[in-house]
């Protein structure tokens, strides 16, 4: 089986979009994807080799130096497939984007 990274995104419009709900309602749209993210793994964990994590804000690295940068990435998976569309297929219901204000989520093969 091959090894992939799921990389979840998020557009920082949608963070802001959500961050404007009334506090109840952000609260409540926690609990239900928190809930159905822990179930979503559950349901998956065979095919799951890292939980990996949320990540924040980004600095760049270039031979000019160290700044600040933006991109779309808020946290990662590693899992483990047959192929990338059938790591793919996995992600479809995912809180990331059924629940929570995701934009997507990559999967990218592991080059070994």
């Amino acid at each position: 089986m091959a090894r992939f990274l799921a990389v979840y995104t998020m557009r920082p419009g949608n963070v802001a979009s959500f961050r404007a709900l009334p506090k109840t309602e952000q609260d409540a749209i926690d609990a239900e994807g928190v809930a159905q993210w822990a179930a979503w793994e559950a349901h998956n964990s065979a095919f799951i080799l890292d939980r990996g994590g949320m990540v924040g804000k980004t600095m760049r690295v270039t031979k000019d130096g160290v700044a600040k940068a933006v991109n779309h990435i808020c946290g990662y998976l590693v899992v483990e497939a047959e192929s990338a569309e059938a790591a793919a297929l996995r992600f479809q219901d995912h809180p990331h984007i059924t629940v929570f204000p995701g934009d997507a989520v990559d999967i990218t093969q592991f080059v070994t």
